[in-house]
């Protein structure tokens, strides 16, 4: 069952986590991307945990509503499709939502939307823990060092590619955040070494290439959308 939503769907004020890091084992992260595609020459992969708080956060409506949700996915860099900033375009290989509505508008546009999941991030003092939790048991968790301060404003788009009927989509998400002044990795955890996002574990010692906390961002979901190659997918 689909629903009744149209894109782009608003999402405003989420609290974020996003980081890119370095694998333990490029070689089993490239075999989690498609033929047609090519994961970047690190292998590098990336997780965005994040938490919108209430229903009118989102400007999806009625019994077709996101209403408050939270999110982790995960996937990997590709090598080949940057956006005109540079960003690199990504690939999805997991996706862990809380809300059934979503997980379906998601699916609809290519996303691997399965198993449902929650998640939590918790600021005590200047302590982040962000954890991603499956069927009740936790399978990962960072913590970060935050001190939010004057918060940085970060505006672009990310680009995503996902595939629909064998076809390769590319989809741009416009988003404008506010990035908390100080943000440190602590530690960077996948606590389930027989499920399939362990396949991701961070190298030892970690190697964090890129990441930032924001106490809000907002997004679109998805933006210009079309098949890989065309005007909106290019």
């Amino acid at each position: 069952m689909g629903t009744a939503l149209h894109p782009p769907q608003l999402v405003t004020g989420s609290r974020t986590l996003y980081l890119v890091w370095v694998p333990a084992d490029p070689d089993a992260v490239a075999k989690l991307v498609p033929e047609g595609l090519s994961p970047a020459g690190d292998c590098s992969c990336y997780i965005n945990q994040y938490v919108v708080d209430g229903p009118d956060q989102t400007s999806a409506v009625g019994a077709e509503s996101f209403g408050a949700y939270s999110l982790t996915y995960l996937g990997v860099n590709l090598s080949g499709l940057d956006t005109e900033a540079g960003v690199p375009g990504r690939w999805w290989t997991h996706y862990y939502n809380s809300s059934d509505v979503m997980s379906r508008y998601a699916r609809e546009h290519g996303v691997p939307a399965g198993e449902p999941g929650h998640t939590t991030l918790t600021l005590s003092g200047e302590t982040l823990v962000a954890t991603t939790h499956l069927d009740g048991r936790p399978v990962i968790r960072t913590t970060a060092t935050v001190t939010v301060g004057t918060p940085q404003r970060a505006a672009g788009q990310l680009r995503y590619i996902t595939r629909r009927d064998g076809e390769f989509h590319s989809g741009r998400y416009a988003y404008v955040a506010d990035l908390a002044e100080h943000f440190q990795v602590r530690s960077f955890e996948f606590l389930d070494e027989n499920h399939p996002t362990y396949q991701l574990r961070p190298a030892d010692p970690l190697q964090v290439t890129f990441g930032f906390y924001a106490p809000s961002m907002s997004f679109v979901y998805p933006g210009g959308e079309g098949p890989l190659g065309s005007e909106h997918g290019s």
